[in-house]
């Protein structure tokens, strides 16, 4: 049977290439997917990475990384070792050579790559943010909302100690829907494609909703992670292939390599996003960058100051403005950034506003700033709901309308929620005393029944998460609180 350029071989046929699904058909590439990828340059990458705070407490690493972490912080580091405390068993540690040149002179930088004993000193969170795998149909496939996110790579060049996802980076057993305990796993192009295919025709057949979830047709996929540009050249343009081939229109690609590992975008890669788009002229790329603060990118003077250039903004990091500039040239590429606020590294009004108006200067949309998930130790980690509305707010004081596009998000088990609003005056019903907050539900999950639904809830200041509002209720049309599973 074939769909559109595809070739699908029912489960029945023996075959050598993949896995065969057992509730939907088998996928496999056309010849003109395989001739792209084996076009392809796999490239070379020395990301000069430094992995283990056992490196640092050996002195392990090169003469000018000694000193990064001080001799009293490693002692506190080791002391944790093989304890429930361990940091590096909640998240490993590691860092690029180029990110070690930025976090050397940026307390921001450090707060968010080096390990801290802070991390482990209150293991409470969720070994499943979202719920995630409460919509995971194919192995490292979720299925949430109108977007599918894959897994394809279980690390990133350097790793962020407030990642969200903690539990794959780190290998952690995942309660599933069976009550088994097993590793999140990375998906399988040939199950992934095949899902697609199978829901796409099923959406077609039913007059355009799935005829279980109501879902639409199934059109944008995120390559996440971990991060994707850690894989080879050919492992990414193949899955791009694949997931065109299959009916992908939009294909993003969630990546902090700009901030972690510039060079990574070099003439090899973005041979490949030429040839893609020549074999494949109707499916864009959506890069998701990462940038949490201005120091990742902006060049620094002897004292610390940003250096202003001529003609307006400040001045970049020549590796990182070029390999922007060269995806930004190509016009079926679009750049977003997303990030959350996350204490200690961007509570900081100025820095975000620098952010924003450097990026958006430079071709980066201002995508969403989230509040810190519930991720296991998240409390060394989150800012108060409420103090992260303010920063966003004030941040954006002076920026023109399309500089200040991002708005502040928190993730609930429904879906994406807006923060809305906070007030300081009083509203005159039963605990609206001090003011309310405003939260909508804008993505909501399966065929988004309560999407822009409300809730609003009395302040509470000190509040990092749903749970820290539960006897506050106003009104809560969304559902967000009616059930104690954030």
């Amino acid at each position: 049977m074939i769909a559109g350029n595809i070739a699908i071989i029912p489960p029945s046929q023996d075959v050598s290439i993949g896995l065969i699904m057992s509730t939907a058909p088998m996928f496999l590439a056309s010849e003109a997917a395989q001739r792209f990828v084996e076009s392809i340059d796999k490239g070379k990458y020395d990301r000069q990475i430094t992995a283990g705070i056992d490196r640092f407490v050996g002195q392990d690493v090169d003469p000018e990384m000694r000193g990064f972490y001080t001799d009293e912080e490693l002692r506190a580091l080791a002391a944790l070792k093989g304890t429930e405390r361990d940091v590096e068993a909640r998240m490993p540690v590691k860092i690029t050579r180029h990110y070690f040149q930025q976090a050397r002179n940026s307390k921001a930088l450090q707060q968010l790559i080096k390990a801290n004993p802070a991390e482990t000193l209150d293991l409470a969170g969720s070994q499943d943010p979202g719920r995630q795998m409460d919509y995971s149909p194919v192995e490292g496939l979720l299925h949430k909302y109108e977007i599918g996110l894959i897994y394809v790579a279980s690390t990133c060049s350097a790793h962020c100690r407030f990642c969200y996802r903690e539990e794959l980076i780190a290998k952690k057993e995942i309660s599933r829907r069976d009550g088994s305990l097993a590793p999140k796993g990375l998906a399988v192009v040939e199950d992934v494609c095949a899902y697609i295919v199978e829901h796409n025709r099923l959406v077609e057949a039913n007059g355009g909703e799935h005829p279980e979830t109501g879902r639409p047709k199934l059109r944008e996929i995120l390559m996440s992670g971990g991060d994707p540009m850690v894989l080879s050249n050919r492992i990414i343009g193949n899955w791009w292939a694949c997931l065109a081939e299959a009916g992908i229109e939009n294909i993003r690609i969630g990546t902090k390599d700009l901030a972690f590992f510039p060079d990574r975008f070099d003439s090899a890669f973005l041979d490949m996003l030429d040839g893609f788009h020549r074999s494949y002229p109707n499916t864009s790329l959506r890069f998701v960058v990462h940038f949490n603060h201005p120091d990742e990118f902006l060049k620094k003077d002897a004292e610390g100051n940003y250096i202003s250039n001529p003609t307006g903004g400040f001045a970049w990091l020549d590796n990182t403005l070029r390999s922007l500039r060269q995806l930004r040239s190509r016009y079926w590429v679009t750049v977003d950034n997303q990030s959350p606020i996350i204490k200690g590294i961007n509570d900081d009004a100025h820095a975000l506003r620098i952010l924003q108006t450097e990026l958006k200067r430079n071709g980066i949309e201002n995508s969403r700033f989230y509040c810190g998930r519930d991720i296991v130790g998240h409390r060394a980690f989150n800012v108060p709901i409420e103090e992260a509305w303010r920063l966003l707010n004030e941040s954006q004081r002076g920026l023109s309308g399309i500089e200040s596009h991002a708005k502040l998000s928190i993730t609930h088990y429904k879906g994406k929620t807006e923060v809305c609003a906070v007030t300081n005056e009083p509203l005159a019903m039963p605990g609206g005393e001090n003011g309310v907050v405003i939260m909508k539900l804008y993505r909501n999950a399966a065929n988004a029944a309560d999407k822009g639904k409300v809730t609003i809830l009395g302040r509470n200041p000190r509040a990092i998460w749903f749970n820290d509002y539960e006897d506050r209720v106003l009104f809560d049309e969304a559902g967000l609180f009616t059930k104690r599973n954030y």
